[in-house]
């Protein structure tokens, strides 16, 4: 059975988002990424082992797709840009009631049927799930219970106030599948949901 790993960059006081436009995160879109040469292996590494991707409406519609497939295309030889293939290469879902019909490539549309869904998805054969978007899609999937595993990459910041993940969700114990500090001042933090 796949596993849905949820990846969010997270403040050390547990924040995903600022309410204003503040540059806190290691790692935005583009081109300028601070992270050591270890966090890049690390995280592709984790990638190697995705074949299915779960999007937002939202994350799909401004441009995580188009941003990344022109990434892979500019450094098709730089390691770091791996998963970025990967991207490219994996099955897509993006969840929605407002969409109908995909315009990415390699790429479905399903319903926004949280449970149905990404508990049908998970039955499939292949790797495991990767989960990207914003801090409203991650709190319903914690809240229905859906995630497998939690990777918070948590930035040295500290952001005071914001949106957050684990608001929608009663209480849940995890168990710390890992912990690892870089040279950049990221620390990634594994959790599954304790048995």
């Amino acid at each position: 059975m796949k596993k849905l790993i949820l990846q969010m960059q997270i403040s050390v006081d547990g924040f995903v988002g600022a309410n204003a436009d503040l540059p806190w995160q290691l790692w935005e879109w583009g081109d300028d990424i601070s992270w050591d040469a270890e966090l890049k292996q690390d995280f592709n590494a984790v990638f190697a082992g995705i074949d299915t991707i779960l999007l937002s409406r939202k994350m799909a519609e401004e441009g995580y797709l188009t941003h990344w497939g022109n990434a892979a295309k500019k450094f098709p030889r730089d390691p770091f840009y791996a998963f970025a293939q990967r991207i490219v290469e994996a099955h897509k879902v993006v969840l929605s009631d407002k969409l109908r019909t995909s315009r990415w490539e390699r790429t479905t549309v399903a319903s926004g049927d949280l449970p149905r869904e990404v508990n049908a998805l998970k039955v499939g054969d292949g790797g495991d799930m990767a989960v990207f978007g914003g801090a409203g899609f991650a709190s319903s999937l914690i809240a229905a219970g859906l995630v497998d595993e939690f990777q918070l990459f948590i930035n040295p910041a500290v952001l005071g106030a914001g949106r957050r993940i684990f608001d929608q969700g009663g209480f849940a114990k995890l168990q710390l599948l890992g912990s690892k500090a870089y040279a950049c001042g990221m620390v990634v933090n594994r959790y599954a949901k304790a048995r």
